[in-house]
């Protein structure tokens, strides 16, 4: 039976997963692990757990066809590789919240795409919801200031991954009416980690970075570099993507949408007390006016389909 209370927290735990991930991804970062090889590392790492787990549990789920290949391949490389690559130039230029803001505003995209595109009746509150997003994101940019208190390059990144993150809720969409959910995103880690395999071949990768101490900013605290990307891979992608699979068996989908749009408040709060990301009071208001605008663009479409879980799976 479904039990919405467990939905709930199933939900805002894996926000909690999502959001401190983004605050270890940025220490990895600053260790000098470039955003290429780490988001390899969480491809390729994600991609084994969820095989043998599933191969394991459910080897049904694993089934596919060569008709599927072109859909898994933009899948894999467009709505995980890139998007997860792009993210992670994003955090790397700026604060953690700010960058899922900007990436989170994925949802009024997809509004867009289905009404100007495949001409899909949506709700009227699409429109409140671009307007808030676009006037939210101006306070989030600080753009009075001189052109913007933001690294530019940090937007852009953060823009297109806000585009990928679209295009793989979409042909996640036509994806999950045929097969298995659960199937058809383990395939797409696999076809993230293929690509990446011969973007950044591994025999470039000096493995021994690995084994080095890195500061993670508490006290005088070393860790392992690969405890870092253990926990990125692990409890940064696996774990909250089964949490989220597994809300959805208790509360409706968009539903769950909704409460995951904690993360980005949960991922400044983290940054903001473990690495002293500290943001402005607009940048604030900004930021909670265009989690308003997402909420109602989650809403916008007539018939909002499942979403299908990923990093970040808050759409």
């Amino acid at each position: 039976m479904p039990r919405p209370a467990l939905g709930y927290a199933t939900t805002v735990v894996a926000a909690g997963f999502f959001a401190v991930n983004g605050t270890v991804s940025t220490l990895a970062l600053q260790a000098g692990i470039p955003a290429t090889r780490l988001t390899a590392l969480r491809c390729a790492g994600a991609a084994v757990a969820l095989l043998v787990v599933l191969a394991l549990v459910s080897p049904g789920r694993l089934r596919t066809s060569r008709r599927e290949l072109p859909l898994l391949t933009v899948l894999g490389v467009v709505g995980v590789a890139l998007t997860q690559f792009l993210y992670y130039v994003a955090i790397g230029r700026l604060p953690v919240g700010i960058a899922l803001v900007f990436e989170m505003t994925a949802p009024v995209l997809i509004a867009l795409y289905v009404w100007l595109v495949r001409r899909e009746r949506v709700r009227s509150r699409l429109w409140g919801a671009l307007l808030l997003s676009l006037s939210g994101l101006v306070f989030v940019a600080e753009v009075w200031q001189g052109g913007g208190s933001l690294d530019p390059l940090g937007v852009a990144a953060a823009l297109a991954a806000a585009v990928c993150l679209a295009t793989y809720y979409l042909l996640g969409e036509r994806g999950a009416a045929t097969r298995d959910p659960v199937g058809l995103t383990c395939w797409s880690f696999v076809a993230a980690a293929l690509f990446w395999s011969v973007a950044a071949p591994w025999w470039e990768f000096d493995a021994g970075v690995l084994g080095e101490r890195v500061p993670v900013s508490i006290g005088s605290l070393e860790l392992p570099l690969w405890v870092l990307v253990a926990w990125i891979v692990v409890l940064g992608a696996v774990v909250p993507f089964w949490l989220s699979i597994s809300a959805l068996r208790h509360l409706p989908p968009t539903t769950a949408g909704l409460v995951a749009t904690v993360e980005p408040v949960l991922a400044s709060v983290v940054a903001w007390l473990w690495v002293e990301q500290v943001l402005s009071g607009w940048q604030v208001l900004g930021g909670f006016v265009v989690l308003v605008g997402i909420v109602l663009a989650q809403t916008a479409r007539a018939e909002a389909p499942a979403p299908l879980p990923e990093t970040p799976a808050h759409v």
